[in-house]
């Protein structure tokens, strides 16, 4: 263990000196340290509880030259080795940030279901990106996430077990994420275990709960290790098993997974369905990533709010005998109008938003201030948008305007072509 003051020699030349310690773990401890005049997370490694240090070190120097997407918090620069002992630099965290297990534990709270589905998208993405590039993470689970609450990006850490394809660094990954042919040990990870364990983190994200923890898993007392192996790896049940409803989650202790279970579209249940029933035990048949995104993607643009502020998905949503939503206020409201692109599409309700494949806000729904009835749609990029109107009028959004909302007008956003329908 450092003390602050103490300094660390970089392989590349300078030092870094110890400011606090931010945590530790099974491998090893993290500081914050000063180099170069900036703080940085420093993680040093106990190198006793590394299977092979040398080929763990080799990889880490082939990470700190490596950018697979602007998610991940890659090492940056080595330290020397210090009796055996060595760690690397990266990027801290900023405060905005929020750990996903403070998200899972109602500690902290995304600011509506934008944030929510965003943050999946981010996640599933990222994950993308990292196996086209023929690597694997390794070691899913919620402590190396990072959302920032307010719009639902995402910051990956952890990022010392990323290794190519065939490459196996020691590290199985948390009980409850593994896959199970890993819980029993078959296989050792790579990108199938890894989508595996992505579904178990998005539906943690989107339900709140444990796929595989349900009314059966209740009756283990206490969950001991052999307990978990039997649970997770040669007995895994899903919760909503459609055939086999012995470990449904139980109320007053499942309550998230069955409120919002509920409310989640059809064609997400049946991802989640197919993700942990067939793929339990046919790794090859796991969704990909890009399955997800679309899924998810269409997800977001099934996002509608009420004028209490109330959101929800449109098509788990009851409807009158006049096809009027039914809010869980009470309210009655039509179906608001939908921005369709090639791409995606999103529901044009009060506060609306538009993302690109970062996340990143492109336009709002806004109200005129002098005529609330009349709605348009602001341009927050730093770009003009082409605007034609139903009439056949076309006009320039400059940044910070908003094109009027009427149906059949289109709007050129970026590479995107998108048009307002009923």
């Amino acid at each position: 263990m450092l003390k602050v003051g103490d300094k660390v020699a970089l392989e590349l030349g300078g030092e870094a000196e110890i400011l606090e310690i931010l945590g530790s773990g099974g491998q090893g401890t993290v500081y914050r340290a000063k180099h170069s005049g900036k703080d940085y997370a420093l993680k040093m490694y106990f190198a006793h509880k590394l299977r092979s240090p040398d080929i763990f070190r080799e990889n880490l120097s082939r990470l700190t030259e490596e950018k697979v997407d602007s998610a991940f918090v890659m090492p940056l620069m080595l330290t020397e080795k210090t009796d055996g002992s060595f760690g690397f630099l990266m990027e801290l965290v900023p405060p905005e940030y929020k750990p996903f297990s403070d998200v899972l534990n109602a500690k902290v709270k995304l600011s509506g279901l934008y944030s929510v589905v965003n943050s999946a998208i981010k996640i599933t993405s990222a994950f993308r990106a990292l196996h086209n590039s023929g690597k694997s993470y390794q070691d899913l689970n919620d402590g190396g996430f990072f959302i920032r609450p307010t719009d639902g990006d995402v910051l990956i850490c952890d990022c010392d077990n990323i290794a190519p394809y065939g490459e196996h660094l020691g590290i199985a990954g948390k009980p409850g994420y593994m896959a199970p042919e890993i819980v029993r040990g078959e296989k050792a990870p790579d990108k199938f275990t890894d989508r595996y364990s992505l579904a178990v983190v998005l539906f943690r994200l989107l339900l709140r709960g444990d796929p595989l923890e349900g009314g059966k898993v209740l009756k283990s007392v206490c969950l001991t290790e052999e307990a978990e192996r039997r649970h997770y790896g040669f007995e895994p049940l899903f919760v909503y098993d459609p055939v086999d409803d012995s470990n449904r989650p139980v109320r007053g202790v499942h309550n998230n997974t069955i409120k919002f279970w509920q409310i989640m579209p059809d064609y997400i249940k049946e991802a989640f369905e197919f993700s942990f029933t067939t793929g339990l035990n046919e790794p090859q048949k796991r969704l990909i990533e890009k399955q997800w995104l679309d899924l998810l993607i269409r997800l977001r643009g099934d996002i509608t709010a009420c004028s209490c502020g109330s959101q929800n998905f449109l098509s788990a949503m009851k409807t009158d005998e006049e096809r009027k939503l039914i809010c869980t206020c009470g309210n009655h409201y039509a179906k608001p109008l939908s921005l369709v692109g090639e791409k995606s599409r999103i529901l044009l309700f009060d506060g609306a938003k538009v993302f690109d494949e970062n996340v990143k806000v492109l336009a709002e729904v806004v109200r005129n201030k002098k005529n609330p009835a009349l709605w348009g749609l602001k341009n927050l990029t730093e770009n003009e948008w082409n605007c034609t109107l139903p009439n056949g009028t076309e006009k320039n959004v400059d940044p910070e305007s908003a094109a009027p909302i009427f149906v059949g007008t289109s709007i050129c956003i970026g590479n995107e072509k998108f048009t307002i329908e009923d």
